[in-house]
């Protein structure tokens, strides 16, 4: 699992660097399935219950699911969430990551840099004994402390031999409460924020997620296995 998210996260890195104004989210999507593929992977997200890309990108006021289009092309102030998955001999990494195009506003950026915290706070908060609510609580508090939403409507979950596997695992919460973490359990912590409230309206395509208020919203999510002592975000930690 641990090559997987490798394969996910480098295949970020490589649509982040060619994100630009201009560009539009077919042409990363090409770009992700091709550097998949060349390295041995399947994308998950790929016809999984008839999703027809191998990225979401999810602009602007898009929380999730996003489906890339030719029509879609990047403009300076823009944000954008970029959800991967890979299957690569047997086992699936899922990982996303949300960032700007060229400048963007203010509030723009406080929403991005506060939702990548949102997710660095839920993954201190993984470890043996410790429950699944301790890490909604965390992101809630982070989010909601910075006046943003917290999205109810979808949530992380478990990941391994299949994409989506139990348990399923919210951005909000109390601690203390909730499933008890054992090691071996791998969990895909994704927290959506939003601009501002947390209700969601989906388009008739049937996928792209996006604010009820037309607010912006960021997305960012790992891929985290329980260890004996603690964490390993895999694809990311001891990366050389």
């Amino acid at each position: 699992m641990d090559r997987a998210n490798r394969l996910v996260h480098r295949t970020l890195r490589s649509v982040q660097n060619a994100a630009r104004p201009g560009v539009s989210t077919a042409e990363l999507d090409e770009l992700a399935e091709e550097m998949i593929l060349k390295n041995g992977g399947t994308p998950a997200f790929k016809g999984y219950r008839g999703f027809p890309a191998t990225l979401c990108t999810s602009v602007n006021d898009v929380i999730v699911h996003g489906i890339p289009d030719r029509e879609t092309v990047l403009a300076e102030g823009d944000i954008i969430s970029v959800d991967c998955g890979v299957r690569l001999d047997g086992f699936y990494g899922d990982a996303a990551i949300t960032f700007g195009i060229g400048e963007v506003n203010s509030l723009a950026q406080r929403l991005i840099d506060t939702t990548r915290r949102c997710l660095e706070d839920a993954v201190a908060a993984v470890g043996p004994g410790k429950r699944l609510g301790d890490i909604g609580a965390a992101v809630q508090v982070r989010a909601e402390t910075n006046g943003f939403g917290v999205v109810r409507e979808f949530v992380g979950h478990g990941i391994g031999r299949s994409l989506h596997e139990d348990p399923q695992v919210p951005n909000y919460g109390m601690a203390g409460h909730g499933q008890v973490m054992k090691p071996g359990l791998v969990i895909a912590i994704e927290p959506m924020i939003t601009g501002g409230g947390w209700r969601v309206r989906i388009d008739k395509d049937g996928w792209t997620a996006r604010t009820e208020d037309a607010k912006l919203a960021a997305h960012f999510e790992f891929s985290v296995a329980v260890t004996e002592d603690g964490r390993r975000v895999l694809g990311v930690d001891g990366e050389k």
